[in-house]
C-alpha cells in the first residue's frame, strides 16, 4: 500500500471510529436507563429525556451549522468537532448533577451535528468517483455499530463498572481519532471535492428519503428507547441478560448493514423499502409477543438486521439525489433522522403511563408502517419508476454548477 493511500485509509477509518464515538454516546443512556436514573436520583423518562434532547439539538443546528461553515477547511473543521466531542464527553463522565450531564450532552450534539454533514463529502472525496459506494459504507457501518456493537457494550461495561465507565472509553476512543485527523487529513476547499455535489440531483426523492428517515426513526425509537423495560419488566429476562440481549440486536445489525452495503449499489430502492419493511414487523411483534422470551430473541434480531440498514442507505442516496451541495442534504438527513430519534424518545416516554411498554411498540410499528407506505409511493411522487443505481458516479455531478469537471485521481478532502 503506498504512503498516499495508507493516509487515506487511516483518515477513513477514523472519520468511521468518529462516528462510531458519536452515535454511540447519542445513544448509550437506552442501555443504562435504570444506573443512570438511580445514580442521579431522576425519573427513569428524564434519562430518556437525554436522547431526546440530543436529538432535538442535532436536529435544529444541523443546517445552519452547515451552511455557516461550508466553505472552511474541512481539517479544521472536524479537528475542532473531535475536540468538542472529547470535552464534552469528560464533563459527562464528571457530571452529578442533571442539568450538567444535559448541558455536556447538548455540546455533544452540537459537535455532532456539523460532523454528519461534513464527513461523507470528505471521506468520499479521499478516493476517486469509482469507489464512491464503498466509502460511503465504510462510513456507515462506523455509525451503524454504535447501534449494534456500541450500545451493547457500553451497556455491559457500564453494568460492570458504573455508567460514568462506557462514557470514559468513548472520550479515549475520540482522542484517537483527533490525532488522525489532525495529523492527516488534507487541507482543501470543500467545493473542490467529487463528493461535493449530487450525482443525479432529484428534488422529489431527497423529500421523500427525509420523510423516509424522519418517520421510520420516530417509529424505531418510541419503542427501543425503552427496550430495558420491555425486556425486564414485561419479558422478563433478569438485569444481567441485557447485554447480551443486545448483542444479539448488534450482531444481526452487522449482518443487514453488511447485506445492504453490498446491494445498495445495485438495489438502491429495495435496499430500502426491505429494510424498513422488516423493522415495521418486528416493531409490531416485540408490542403483540413480548411475553415469549423465545419470540422476543427472534424479534430483536429481527429488528437490529432492518433497522441498522436505514441511515446506511438513506445517507448513501444524498450523495446521489443532493439538489445542491451534499454537505447540505447530509445535514438535512441528519436533522431528519434526530428528529425522529428525539421525538420517538419523547412519544415512548408519553405513552409509558396510558400504554405501556408493549404500546410504546406497537405505536412505533405503526408508525413505521407510514415511513413504509411513503417508500412505496416513491415512484408515483416522484414520477421516476426505477430509481437509478448510486454505485456509478464521474467526476462531474449533474448537481454541480456548469464548469469544467474536478479531476480527483487520488482524492481529495
Amino acid at each position: 500500500m503506498s504512503s498516499p493511500t495508507w493516509r487515506r485509509v487511516t483518515v477513513l477509518l477514523a472519520l468511521a471510529a468518529s462516528a462510531f464515538a458519536f452515535n454511540t454516546t447519542e445513544n448509550l443512556p437506552i442501555g443504562l436507563l435504570p444506573l443512570m436514573s438511580a445514580d442521579l436520583a431522576v425519573p427513569l423518562p428524564w434519562v430518556g429525556y437525554l436522547v431526546t434532547g440530543y436529538g432535538l439539538t442535532v436536529a435544529v443546528v444541523s443546517l445552519p451549522l452547515a451552511q455557516v461553515t461550508r466553505n472552511l477547511p474541512r481539517r479544521y473543521t472536524l479537528t475542532g468537532v473531535l475536540a468538542v466531542l472529547v470535552l464534552s464527553t469528560l464533563v459527562a463522565v464528571v457530571a452529578v448533577d442533571y442539568r450538567v450531564l444535559l448541558a455536556a450532552r447538548v455540546a455533544t450534539a452540537l459537535a455532532q451535528a456539523l460532523f454528519w454533514a461534513v464527513t461523507a463529502p470528505v471521506a468520499v472525496g479521499l478516493f476517486a468517483p469509482r469507489v464512491r459506494g464503498r466509502v460511503v459504507a465504510v462510513m456507515s457501518v462506523g455509525g451503524s455499530l454504535a447501534t449494534v456493537l456500541g450500545v451493547p457494550a457500553g451497556t455491559w461495561l457500564g453494568q460492570q463498572a458504573g455508567w460514568r465507565a462506557p462514557f470514559l472509553a468513548l472520550a479515549a476512543l475520540a482522542v484517537a481519532a483527533l490525532v488522525v485527523v489532525a495529523g492527516l487529513l488534507p487541507t482543501s476547499r470543500p467545493e473542490e471535492s467529487h463528493g461535493a455535489y449530487g450525482s443525479a440531483p432529484h428534488t422529489g426523492r431527497f423529500v421523500v428519503t427525509l420523510l423516509v428517515t424522519a418517520v421510520s426513526m420516530t417509529g424505531m425509537f418510541a419503542g427501543f428507547t425503552y427496550l430495558v423495560r420491555l425486556l425486564t419488566g414485561v419479558t422478563g429476562f433478569a438485569d444481567e441478560t441485557v447485554g447480551p440481549l443486545l448483542f444479539v440486536f448488534g450482531l444481526a445489525g452487522i449482518a443487514g448493514v453488511g447485506l445492504a452495503g453490498h446491494l445498495l449499489d445495485r438495489f438502491p430502492y429495495a435496499t430500502l423499502v426491505v429494510p424498513v419493511g422488516v423493522q415495521a414487523v418486528a416493531l409490531l411483534g416485540l408490542g403483540g409477543f413480548a411475553t415469549g422470551q423465545v419470540v422476543v430473541v427472534g424479534l430483536l434480531a429481527l429488528l437490529g438486521c432492518s433497522a441498522a440498514p436505514v441511515f446506511l442507505v438513506t445517507q448513501g442516496r444524498m450523495l446521489q439525489v443532493a439538489p445542491g451541495r451534499t454537505e447540505l442534504a447530509f445535514a438535512a438527513n441528519s436533522a431528519a433522522f434526530n428528529v425522529g430519534v428525539a421525538l420517538g424518545a419523547l412519544l415512548g416516554g408519553v405513552l409509558l403511563a396510558p400504554l405501556g411498554v408493549r404500546g410504546a411498540f406497537t405505536v412505533g410499528g405503526l408508525l413505521t408502517v407510514v415511513a413504509l407506505l411513503v417508500v412505496l409511493a416513491e415512484p408515483l411522487l416522484t414520477g421516476r419508476t426505477r430509481p437509478r443505481s448510486t454505485g456509478r458516479s464521474t467526476g462531474r455531478s449533474p448537481g454541480r454548477p456548469s464548469g469544467p469537471a474536478v479531476t480527483v485521481p487520488d482524492g481529495t478532502a
